[in-house]
């Protein structure tokens, strides 16, 4: 720690939890602290809005404003512990249905023009106030064994606490986009004052020889981590040749002065085609124009300073990638963006991790200051910033490991990255706090992002694999993509396809449905034949992220299992059971919670929720907040097998397979105590049987009960 931390009153970022300990309670408190320090953390970032407009406008059109941000982070703990069952209240329905998904993975032409009646910031600090209370709570009360591992309550906590800082860093990136006289300094976020006004002093960038080696990935520290960084990958990285420094603004400079943004022959096709609509002449933060560059200042967080020639040039991945090609075209060599491969044989060079660090050797962990600094301030080996100051772009699109599996409570941190359009960027930046200051970090990005983010370059001839659609391997995603779009197997007709032919025949309007529980959204397709506005739900950002894929026109591959390690290879593509562009359109497809819906300003005249109701917490609220969003004459079509299970609901809020009073009540006789009010049975329930793939050889036969319900 400095002393200048302490001189202005922010709070040390303390370093991260580990997860093992003789000393439970000892571990107990200092989990309470952890929390403590990231919450009031948070919330001292947005003491530089200075503006109500900073809290209620957006500072860029694919994210949302920073009220969103402030709340977000709170609700986020609510929501996992929910799912986690560690809690059994919500704190504010609303709030935690407003709040719970962000809008962070969209392409950099996709506008987001939608309309939020956000809450104030005084029902938001209300809001925290109550959370940070009931966490601390469940700190101090929760069971709490040694070392912490996945399933314990003690992980939850962590992955909120972790969570929260990335947050930090994300929403200060935003506060540096927002308009200047929206925001202002604050003593407690210092900005450095070692700067070279002149940019011919900037010492030169030369190249240093790196040896050829080898490379293991994986986590195997004893800190928290996302699912990402577990699993294996061995690399043999060949020599290369690495950048000293990272590139300053003087050195980007030269790129610039070169015509960097106006010659098309530097960019590909994605850069290019953000240059033009972005309309960018210069890095985003340069303030004024580069013709003059004795006048240009740098945009920071809360203020503008005269240029700093000697801190790194903040970029996107495209403006870093065609600064290479720029590069490689000067110098006649093979000049690009390091891989994540070769990024880590140099972080070899630094000594430890953050957990062990006495004294932080670079500018990360909020240890310095709250800005860059010089590139050439911190050494670490024979080149400067290999670790802090800002985060560096790669050539490496994010993929899992070998055994890559993710979090029960988080399936959507990871998995909708991997689609070959999300590069790594490695080494953190100034306000990189726990787990991001960890070696084993792995964060991506969409290419046309703003982070914290600048880049060094190598002379390399390695060339970094950009498939742009992967095969889906994870098991659960890729059964229901054969089970929604596969052959039929056993002459058993499609399940989503049945259950549609069927709803056209009960529903007399046909404008808006609703596809609850859509999974990778077949029976959202089908609807859109005949329906003119389909929404497809699901709580799964992983189905949700191949059903937008395949709205797209893109094909989508996944395997099937056939035996043992043997696996077949399969695609599909929407075109191939007759649906195309004109159905897609229809479908707004969205991750939601079926037990924490939000209202809806217009009503559905159909709702399918086909193998769901078994599988909720509260399926008894569902159907109450459902009735309410299907207009009069609107249809209810319920399809489950009633395979009730403790692991989905608590046993107290089964519908049915239960005996009440002594007596036997089956689910289709409590569905019809429990709806005679509001609906009217269409027929009696009938049955329908779906077939689902296991391996070559083994699969799942199972008979639906399906209800059909015309609301009054």
């Amino acid at each position: 720690m400095t002393s200048q931390q302490h001189q202005t009153g922010l709070p040390a970022p303390t370093h991260t939890l580990l997860l093992s300990g003789n000393n439970p309670e000892q571990h107990r408190q200092q989990l309470l602290s952890y929390f403590r320090q990231t919450w009031e953390l948070y919330e001292s970032l947005f003491d530089c809005l200075a503006d109500d407009r900073a809290w209620n406008t957006k500072a860029i059109s694919l994210r949302h404003p920073l009220i969103f941000y402030y709340g977000h982070t709170a609700t986020f703990y609510i929501n996992k512990l929910m799912a986690a069952r560690l809690i059994d209240s919500r704190t504010d329905d609303k709030i935690e249905a407003m709040m719970a998904i962000g809008v962070d993975e969209m392409s950099w032409d996709d506008l987001d023009n939608s309309h939020y009646a956000w809450p104030s910031v005084a029902e938001l600090r209300d809001y925290r106030g109550k959370v940070r209370a009931q966490v601390e709570q469940l700190i101090r009360s929760m069971p709490l064994t040694l070392p912490i591992s996945w399933d314990s309550p003690a992980w939850v906590v962590l992955m909120g606490i972790e969570h929260e800082r990335i947050h930090l860093e994300t929403s200060s990136v935003l506060i540096r986009q927002l308009p200047l006289a929206w925001v202002k300094p604050q003593q407690h976020w210092p900005v450095c004052q070692e700067a070279r006004h002149d940019r011919l002093t900037v010492p030169h960038n030369s190249m240093i020889q790196v040896a050829a080696g080898q490379v293991i990935q994986g986590k195997t520290d004893d800190t928290y981590g996302w699912d990402n960084e577990y699993g294996s990958r061995t690399s043999d990285v060949q020599a290369f040749e690495a950048s000293q420094m990272l590139v300053s603004n003087a050195e980007f400079f030269e790129f610039v002065a070169a015509g960097g943004y106006q010659t098309r022959r530097w960019w590909d096709d994605e850069g290019w085609g953000w240059r033009e609509f972005a309309a960018a002449s210069q890095p985003t933060f340069w303030v004024g124009s580069s013709r003059r560059p004795e006048e240009l200042k740098l945009r920071l967080m809360a203020e503008e300073v005269a240029m700093p020639w000697d801190w790194p040039a903040e970029v996107n991945q495209l403006e870093a990638a065609a600064f290479c090609r720029w590069k490689a075209e000067v110098t006649g060599q093979s000049v690009q963006l390091p891989a994540e491969s070769e990024w880590m044989l140099l972080r070899e060079q630094v000594a430890g991790d953050q957990p062990d660090w006495e004294e932080t050797p670079g500018n990360i962990n909020l240890a310095w200051w709250a800005s860059s600094c010089p590139v050439d301030r911190f050494a670490q080996g024979e080149f400067y910033d290999l670790i802090g100051n800002v985060w560096q772009w790669t050539t490496t699109p994010i993929a899992g490991f070998e055994g890559f599996r993710v979090h029960p409570l988080y399936d959507d941190f990871s998995t909708p990255t991997f689609d070959g359009k999300h590069t790594l960027i490695k080494g953190g930046s100034w306000i990189s706090t726990g787990n991001e200051a960890l070696k084993s970090a792995r964060y991506a990005f969409r290419r046309h992002f703003f982070q914290h983010a600048g880049f060094r370059y190598v002379v390399s001839d390695h060339q970094e694999s950009t498939a742009a659609n992967p095969y889906e391997t994870d098991s659960m995603v890729s059964q229901y993509l054969d089970f929604q779009y596969g052959p039929e197997y056993f002459g058993v007709a499609n399940y989503a396809k049945t259950l549609v032919e069927i709803a056209c025949g009960v529903t007399e309007h046909r404008q808006r449905a609703l596809d609850i529980g859509c999974a990778t959204g077949r029976a959202s397709f089908e609807l859109a034949r005949h329906f003119e506005q389909v929404v497809g739900m699901d709580y799964s950002a992983r189905f949700i992220d191949v059903a937008l894929q395949l709205a797209s026109g893109d094909e989508f591959r996944y395997v099937t299992q056939e035996e043992g390690d043997l696996v077949e290879y399969r695609q599909i593509r929407l075109k191939d059971i007759d649906l195309g562009p004109e159905q897609a359109s229809r479908i707004q497809f969205m991750q939601g919670d079926a037990c924490n819906l939000k209202p809806q300003t217009q009503p559905y005249d159909l709702v399918l929720a086909s193998n769901l109701i078994d599988r909720l917490r509260q399926p008894l609220r569902f159907l109450h907040d459902i009735t309410r969003m299907i207009r009069p004459g609107g249809v209810l079509m319920l399809s489950s097998p009633y395979t009730w299970l403790e692991e989905f609901t608590p046993k107290e809020n089964w519908l049915g397979g239960i005996r009440e009073n002594g007596e036997a009540l089956s689910t289709l006789q409590a569905l019809q105590r429990l709806l005679a009010d509001d609906f009217e049975e269409i027929s009696p329930a009938q049955d329908v049987q779906f077939v689902i793939r296991e391996t070559a050889r083994k699969y799942q036969h199972t008979v639906a009960q399906l209800t059909l319900w015309r609301k009054r």
